[in-house]
């Protein structure tokens, strides 16, 4: 029997949920949106449907979703804290891809006692990322460094910045702006966005990471206390943190949200021909010796339930659909708060959703 699942957010995240979810027959998806122009931009499919809704009218929004086994949230991540209040009053398991530590914060509060699952930062990262991490740190007996590295990059970069427009423009201005979270030296604290600037190689290419906001997830807090350096980075091509840095303090973009957004929408083109990098590497001891266990992959754009998305659309969605189906086959709890770090990494995996990313799924779409 189908299950009926609302997507809040009718964008190019929350359209590409709500086909892969449509495509496997188990799902019966009413994408929400205030936007009739985003609406009709839906994929036409006989699982999908499209709701005007107000997510600013909280009754409006929870009479909506009595019902239905769950919520999905790809709205902006200002909104998403409404989300979850309306999930908590209709009863219903409730799903973000919000990068807000606030927002994530809030929401475990409105887990508290739930009957509900309230299982936030169902993404890339906050999300896979913190599932890799924690996989490779439970194989050690005492933990040294986590360090945990992602970027959605162009495969063809052909502008100062070496960058160009793959998901939502707020979301990343929040991510460049906001404080970061990281262990130093055994304790939780707060390091500013931007800094920390690193390069590395893989496959024969350079790039450079910084600090930015969210990405750490729940996985900090959870493993404070047992391990001595954690830190998450975006990844980028060498150059972009400089010309960033200079919009945000020099010009003082940082304050002027709305000039910055305009800025990068309307300088910067959008591309579908991206690349998402995952790097993650875990140091401590085991058996009485100082190892080191690394995960690398690279997802390509490519044609995922018969139409073609973006590597950071295929990530994302692949992401938070995975864990509704864990959800769904009584994988993961099924009230209160549920983190990242909770989920098995090879369940993910095994996941028809969390196949994604498979590096020789990866492949097959890169060559499509």
């Amino acid at each position: 029997m189908t299950k009926q699942v609302m997507v809040i957010g009718a964008g190019k995240i929350g359209g590409a949920i709500a086909l892969m979810l449509a495509a496997t027959g188990d799902w019966q998806v009413t994408v929400a949106d205030r936007s009739a122009e985003q609406l009709a931009k839906l994929e036409k499919h006989p699982a999908i449907e499209g709701l005007a809704l107000d997510i600013l009218n909280h009754g409006e929004v929870v009479s909506a979703l009595k019902g239905r086994f769950a919520v999905l949230s790809a709205a902006p991540f200002h909104l998403t804290g409404r989300i979850a209040e309306a999930a908590r009053e209709a009863g219903v398991h409730y799903l973000d891809l919000t990068e807000d530590v606030a927002t994530t914060r809030m929401v475990e509060r409105l887990a508290d006692g739930a009957t509900s699952a309230f299982i936030p930062q169902c993404g890339l990262a906050p999300g896979f990322i913190s599932i890799v991490a924690n996989d490779l740190a439970a194989r050690f007996e005492t933990l040294d460094s986590v360090r945990m590295r992602v970027g959605a990059l162009p495969q063809y970069p052909s502008n100062a910045l070496n960058y160009n427009l793959t998901w939502s423009t707020d979301g990343l201005i929040n991510e460049y702006i906001e404080p970061c979270e990281a262990i130093v030296e055994g304790r939780l604290i707060a390091v500013p966005a931007m800094e920390e600037r690193e390069e590395f190689s893989l496959d024969g290419v350079t790039y450079e990471a910084f600090n930015t906001s969210g990405g750490l997830g729940t996985l900090a807090k959870t493993l404070e206390g047992r391990v001595r350096t954690m830190n998450y980075r975006t990844i980028r091509y060498p150059g972009h943190q400089a010309i960033i840095k200079a919009l945000l303090n020099d010009f003082n973009l940082k304050n002027r949200r709305d000039v910055l957004k305009d800025l990068f929408e309307n300088a910067l083109p959008a591309t579908m021909q991206d690349v998402v990098v995952v790097f993650v590497t875990v140091c401590g001891w085991r058996d009485g010796r100082y190892l080191q266990e690394t995960y690398a992959n690279k997802i390509y754009a490519g044609v995922v339930a018969g139409r073609r998305m973006s590597a950071i659309q295929i990530t994302t969605a692949a992401g938070i659909t995975a864990v509704l189906d864990l959800l769904a086959e009584g994988r993961l709890p099924r009230f209160g708060f549920v983190r990242q770090e909770e989920i098995a990494l090879p369940d993910f995996l095994a996941n028809r959703f969390g196949r994604a990313y498979d590096p020789a799924a990866a492949e097959l779409r890169k060559a499509g």
